[in-house]
């Protein structure tokens, strides 16, 4: 059934993995550090060039495991109300929300973008 245990934790173990994966491709520390460094800018008490690759990558494996688990949990979660609860039917999926939330969140950054460059006041503060 699309609903057992061994789907829920399938499910939630390839969104984590699949979010590590993402940002291994999506962000490049080393590309991340030459940046910062050609800009003159520096994270303190961290030395410039590998230390700060090294330092760059921690930090996001390090925040990817929370939001990745976040994003997991809010997928997850209708299956484990119809699992656990006595709820036959659930009228939305997690995966539907997330996608809501986001053309949602990104709607209204284009929107703000828009009023910003007709110098109206924003409306994202």
């Amino acid at each position: 059934s699309s609903q057992g245990l061994l789907y829920i934790v399938s499910f939630a173990l390839l969104i984590v993995a699949f979010a590590y994966f993402y940002n291994s491709i999506a962000f490049d520390p080393i590309r991340q550090a030459d940046q910062i460094r050609r800009q003159g800018g520096f994270i303190p008490g961290i030395r410039p060039g590998p230390q700060t690759e090294r330092y760059l990558g921690k930090v996001v494996n390090r925040i990817t495991l929370p939001g990745a688990l976040f994003v997991a949990f809010i997928a997850i979660l209708p299956y484990i109300v119809l699992w656990v609860g006595d709820v036959q039917s659930f009228p939305f999926a997690g995966t539907t929300v997330l996608i809501a939330v986001g053309v949602a969140l990104d709607l209204m950054r284009q929107v703000d973008s828009q009023l910003m460059l007709r110098n109206y006041e924003g409306f994202l503060k």
